[in-house]
């Protein structure tokens, strides 16, 4: 039976209405699999695969070599998603085939795809201007990729579902850099191997959310123009017209910060301050309990949140989590106080994870811009990690880790404070 495309004549199109059948545990779980491929697939490179390649290349200059290669795939990905979002919010019923008749499928495929043959291509290249050209490509592609996949939950999942959904889709985001370092680093060490390892599970996980779950098709009448002004507005949400959405970029940008500041310099305070016997291996305990700790409160957060109907309280007990373990890092250099600070980052961050992101989708201005809007909210969790760098570095050379870690608590009280500032959501 051919899908519908409205409800009833004159109606508004499904691919533009707010969802109100919920989504079956398949759904949830084909999409929780092509976020853990995505993820995988992004965070394990840097950390592990690239610095590799990279000092083989060219062991004198690798520090500066990583640096650049870091920050020009960051700028990638600030660009790509708020245009691949504007993109896919724009794509009408011109494919034939399927659930590929809709107009976010055909993008996550596309995507996966080039990402995929991108990261692939990074493991045969021997020069750092090749790495560095195909890590763009490669984040500009997953971006493209992310825009899709998290514009799946506004279009298909309804608010009272949401935050549930959003748990399992954020889960991997956390996951996958365990996951990906395992595969990489027991099952295929060698690097070509390791990035088709990568690789090849960004396409796989991808076609069953992409050929078995529904896209609702919009037609032609209903799709925004496309042109180089739309394009460039893309990256642009006037808060004094939107002021929810305005306060939402910002609680999120001020919760990534903190998280880029709390995390980056992990494993220099435990060699220097905590005199830890083996940094590398207490980083990676560290990394462990906090991974645990985000899947669990990151699912079972949402489904708290999704009975009681409330967001803003959940957002602000995370974010007064994440500060209280930032504020223990600043008095206590110990080991036992790094396990527990790793705890509270865990189950504050995971469960801010999922109901921050059902909020964010609930105050989205139009249905019709759903990707390019979530692609906004991208760049507030993409840039604060480019920016903490920089902070961080600052505030260690000023006041040594108490100071950092101090202003990472005021940071994340910020954000848990700033989300009463919106209206729309209770």
């Amino acid at each position: 039976m051919a899908e519908r495309t409205t409800r009833a004549p004159g109606a508004v199109p499904l691919a533009l209405a707010e969802p109100a059948t919920p989504v079956s545990a398949g759904w949830i779980g084909s999409l929780a699999l092509a976020s853990l491929a995505m993820w995988m697939a992004s965070l394990t490179p840097l950390q592990i695969l690239i610095p590799e390649q990279l000092q083989a290349i060219d062991p004198k200059g690798k520090i500066v070599a990583l640096g650049l290669v870091s920050a020009f795939g960051a700028v990638a990905s600030l660009l790509a998603t708020p245009v691949a979002g504007a993109l896919s919010d724009r794509t009408t019923r011109a494919f034939p085939v399927g659930h590929l008749r809709g107009r976010r499928h055909r993008w996550t495929l596309a995507m996966a795809a080039l990402g995929a043959a991108s990261l692939y291509l990074i493991g045969r290249q021997t020069t750092v201007l090749g790495v560095g050209v195909l890590w763009v490509l490669f984040s500009a592609f997953q971006n493209g990729e992310y825009a899709s996949l998290s514009a799946a939950v506004p279009d298909h999942v309804p608010v009272s579902q949401r935050a549930t959904v959003a748990g399992w889709v954020g889960m991997p985001q956390a996951l996958g850099l365990v996951a990906g370092t395992a595969l990489v680093v027991d099952a295929f060490p060698a690097l070509t191997a390791g990035y088709l390892a990568l690789a090849a599970p960004m396409v796989l996980l991808a076609l069953p959310f992409a050929l078995a779950t529904p896209d609702h098709p919009l037609e032609p009448g209903h799709a925004a123009p496309l042109s180089a002004r739309a394009l460039l507005a893309a990256f642009w949400i006037d808060p004094r017209r939107h002021p929810d959405f305005g306060w939402a970029w910002i609680t999120r940008f001020l919760a990534s910060l903190a998280i880029g500041m709390g995390t980056l310099y992990l494993l220099y305070f435990l060699r220097d301050a905590v005199h830890y016997r083996d940094p590398a291996q207490g980083l990676f305990i560290l990394i462990l309990i906090y991974t645990g700790c985000v899947v669990l409160t990151a699912i079972g957060g949402g489904m708290v949140s999704d009975r009681i109907g409330r967001r803003k309280p959940i957002v602000t007990i995370s974010g007064i989590l994440m500060a209280l373990a930032a504020l223990l890092l600043t008095v206590a250099e110990t080991w036992p106080a790094a396990i527990l600070a790793a705890v509270l980052y865990g189950t504050g961050f995971g469960a801010y994870l999922a109901v921050d992101q059902a909020l964010i989708t609930q105050v989205l201005p139009q249905a019709k811009d759903r990707a390019k809007d979530l692609g906004i909210i991208n760049i507030a969790i993409v840039g604060p990690s480019a920016l903490a760098g920089a902070v961080s570095a600052l505030l260690v050379s000023l006041g040594g880790y108490p100071a950092l870690y101090a202003a990472t608590a005021v940071v994340a009280a910020a954000g848990a404070a700033l989300v009463w500032k919106i209206r729309s959501v209770p």
